[in-house]
């Protein structure tokens, strides 16, 4: 709670206030030069502070009396871990009011995949293939936290994940780096809507900028080992395409790449991020990032840390106070730091401006809106609908799915069926786990004769629930079995050395599975899991991630069939652990992989050289059909050049249903070897039973350039191979074409969109 004040401390602000009046009369709140000539040392350095105002589970508990003196005295800039659209306006009030200039803060949350109401987490959202479903998650999002006072959230988070050990790859897009641009686009526009003033509106902040998700062995907070090329190529198009997209902010990767630490990182930083790329929004640290750099052995000490970061162009230090304390002293001992001080406040000034918040500092702070916005019907209905796109139908023998209506008895097994409280997944900001349906409420709703047993938990190595288990499935017509992984398996600091079913999960399933009755398996949780022993053996599989709020309703439908499930992969499912990295565009090698081990080629001897589910799959209950490709041009020039490509795509089956015609590119003959495929295009479209429609993907010639040996992005003459499917290994039809001549691009070819359209015939 924030604490009020005596008549006296009252009476003293009032007269304050008179005078900060006199002294920036004439000066317009938006005139950003006007307010730093007004402005000590110590409190251009108190812009550049973000604290604590609490907990995650206690939000604005350190927002006690010492912590008011400190916005008093203009000693900080943002507040994270605070919400509440009552306790931010008086908090707010006390910066505009009580201070000696009136700068407003800054309120702060993850706000990853929903405020209240939860939506899928962001690798299941990826599922979907489909940017508008994210960039509406994201305007609800920002519906709702603004409503709560806040400003600004720390998403969308858009490294690149290529290990699913990596705990972190359940808030990404997964491995692929222009499904992941344009996802980070959708999600920014979403955020900040067409004016970052309007009060529905916040700043996105675009994480962890550098290659986080590249984190060695997939331990969090590791180092990555990454070159020029798989950082231009790779890691950095969603950063950029987000910038593109406008992000008003990004937040520095808490760990190195190649030995330099990026909250540290002044070439990648300074000179890429600004100069190079023209960015000039906020960049934050991470939580206590700029501290760390000491742990990273870069800084000798506090001092040392603040000189880096601030030469890195790090305008806001995450809760450290490595800034509070020891900035003045930096910049005593060198005084070339001051206009990067200057450069920094006023970036961070920029932002509160750009909010509309010297205009109207109290427009986020509306009580009655906040309680009527929260979780509304509208709400809840587009996360069932986005979740419902998320669900990828791995698996389906025999089309045991859709189950009839008069299936029989269902037997519903597993601890995660039940479990409300994982369907929020990690980042869950103001979740309850009360919103949630789970998948038991809502089959037991759908359903007359629904027996559960929970079987096994999520982690727990005791089998004493198996045996309740397998009688219920032998009294039941059939089996619906939740099993993978709880919200606690993923998320930060939550890395896995092995990504098989944790606990007795295993030995659930092989027992169900030898009771003969046919068994579905909703697989549950936020990363890729090695499941050999179970997609061989169940009848059907179904990709269910965590799904937020409407996580039951959404996976009954399917299973029902109201819903046809149409998602695809973000992410390739390994056979075991030990397969990873097992991303679908990997560089060729002299000797690839071949299944014949009489062979020496680049495989391991004892796993098939595929994975077990590749990027882009995912089934449906109906069928579709892909017509011959046609190209616009036979050659295009590489400067400015551009190709249209032309697919027919027929429903054949019996029932409406949804395809992601997905548009790959090689490289055959190049400079440097290049990936076996690139993702250069996709479009998500609905057909009804029977019908056709024909897809355009229009692509420039930018988008078929490399990182070249000369350090910048280069378009060849040759030939580009064109691969039309429904998966990166179901390719339904090659084409090729010629480029003409050499040119220079100038982005990464990952962050452009592709031109897409649709008709109808």
């Amino acid at each position: 709670m924030v604490v009020g004040f005596s008549a006296a401390q009252a009476q003293a602000q009032a007269q304050n206030a008179d005078h900060r009046q006199a002294q920036v009369e004439g000066a317009s709140h938006t005139d950003i030069d006007a307010f730093l000539k007004l402005m000590t040392r110590a409190e251009k350095v108190g812009q550049l502070v973000q604290r604590m105002g609490g907990r995650s589970k206690a939000l604005n508990s350190r927002l006690g009396p010492e912590e008011l003196d400190r916005v008093r005295r203009g000693e900080v800039g943002s507040y994270l871990h605070v919400a509440g659209a009552g306790p931010l306006r008086e908090l707010q009030r006390v910066a505009i009011e009580e201070s000696r200039l009136g700068i407003p803060l800054l309120f702060s949350m993850d706000v990853v995949h929903g405020y209240r109401t939860i939506f899928p987490v962001p690798l299941a959202m990826a599922a979907n293939w489909n940017p508008d479903a994210a960039r509406l998650h994201a305007e609800i999002a920002a519906r709702e936290a603004s409503a709560a006072g806040l400003h600004w959230t720390f998403a969308p988070m858009v490294d690149i994940a290529r290990d699913p050990r990596w705990g972190r790859i359940v808030e990404g897009a997964g491995e692929d780096a222009y499904l992941g641009s344009r996802m980070a686009e959708a999600q920014v526009r979403g955020f900040q809507g067409g004016d970052l003033s309007a009060r529905d509106t916040i700043m996105a902040g675009t994480k962890h900028f550098g290659a986080y998700g590249a984190a060695e062995g997939g331990r969090d907070y590791a180092g990555a080992e990454a070159g020029e090329r798989s950082m231009r190529e790779v890691y950095l198009p969603p950063f950029r395409a987000a910038a593109n997209a406008g992000t008003a902010s990004y937040m520095t990767a808490f760990n190195a790449v190649d030995g330099v630490p990026t909250t540290g990182n002044a070439a990648l930083l300074r000179s890429m991020l600004r100069d190079e790329w023209g960015w000039d929004g906020l960049l934050l640290s991470d939580w206590r990032a700029v501290e760390e750099l000491m742990a990273h052995g870069v800084a000798r000490d506090r001092l040392g840390a603040a000189t880096l970061a601030l030469r890195a162009s790090v305008d806001m230090d995450m809760v450290a106070d490595v800034y509070a304390e020891d900035l003045v002293a930096a910049l005593e001992s060198d005084p070339s730091l001051e206009p990067l001080l200057d450069e920094a406040v006023r970036r961070i000034l920029k932002v509160k401006r750009d909010l509309g918040l010297f205009d109207d500092p109290y427009k986020y702070h509306d009580s009655a809106r906040e309680t009527e916005v929260m979780l509304t019907a509208a709400h809840r209905d587009a996360a069932r609908r986005i979740a419902e796109q998320s669900i990828v139908l791995l698996k389906n023998e025999r089309q045991v799915l859709p189950l009839a209506r008069d299936a029989g008895r269902i037997a519903l097994v597993g601890a995660l069926a039940d479990d409300a409280l994982s369907q929020l997944g990690s980042w869950r900001a103001r979740g309850d786990a009360a919103d949630v349906v789970t998948l038991r409420a809502a089959l037991e709703a759908a359903h007359p004769d629904v027996v559960y047993a929970s079987g096994a938990a999520s982690r727990s190595d005791d089998e004493s629930g198996i045996a309740e288990a397998v009688r219920a499935a032998e009294n039941a017509d059939m089996v619906v079995l939740a099993i993978g992984e709880d919200y606690d398996c993923s998320g930060e600091a939550r890395s896995r050395s092995s990504l098989e079913l944790p606990g007795a999960q295993q030995a659930l399933f092989d027992a169900l599975e030898a009771t003969g009755k046919p068994v579905v398996v909703v697989l549950t949780g936020g990363r890729p899991l090695a499941i050999p022993e179970v997609t061989e053996r169940a009848d059907a599989v179904l990709a269910a991630w965590l799904l937020g709020v409407e996580a039951g309703p959404a996976i009954v439908n399917t299973l029902f069939g109201a819903n046809n499930p149409g998602g695809k992969l973000p992410v390739s499912f390994p056979r075991a652990t030990g397969q990873v990295p097992v991303n679908y565009d990997h560089l060729p090698s002299g000797r690839p992989a071949d299944p014949d081990l009489s062979k020496d080629t680049a495989r391991y001897m004892d796993a098939p050289v595929t994975p077990l589910y590749a990027f882009g799959h995912g089934l449906s209950y109906t069928n579709f059909d892909y017509g011959e490709v046609r190209l616009s041009a036979a050659q295009i020039p590489a400067q400015g050049g551009a190709i249209s490509v032309t697919i027919p795509v027929t429903n054949t089956g019996p029932v409406a249903g949804d395809e992601v015609v997905q548009l790959y590119m090689r490289d055959p003959v190049a400079s440097v070897s290049r990936p076996v495929q690139q993702l250069r295009a996709f479009a998500r479209i609905a057909l009804d039973a029977g019908e056709r429609r024909e897809v355009m993907f229009t692509l420039t010639s930018d988008q078929f350039a490399l990182w070249s040996l000369d350090d910048d992005w280069l378009i060849e003459p040759g030939t580009i191979e064109l691969m039309v499917g429904s998966s990166s290994d179901d390719i339904r039809k090659r084409i090729s074409f010629e480029i003409a001549g050499t040119a220079t691009g100038s982005i990464a070819p990952a962050a452009i969109a592709s031109g897409v359209s649709v008709s109808g015939e």
